[in-house]
């Protein structure tokens, strides 16, 4: 895996994200991977998601919904 620099990312939260400071922030990386993070702790560990690992987990909290 290719280093990437994290502050050059595009980091987003969720629409639904309320003021409660419980939140994640993602960012897609080149190759369509997802990384995450705790937004309390920016500096923080970030995890890595495959491509198709992600797409499957928002598949399934969409049925879940």
């Amino acid at each position: 895996m290719t280093r990437i620099e994290l502050r050059q990312l595009s980091w987003r939260v969720s629409s639904y994200t309320g003021n409660t400071g419980n939140c994640v922030e993602i960012a897609t990386l080149p190759d369509g991977a997802c990384a995450v993070r705790d937004t309390k702790d920016r500096e923080g560990g970030v995890l890595v998601v495959g491509a198709s690992q992600w797409s499957a987990f928002l598949t399934h909290i969409q049925q879940s919904a």
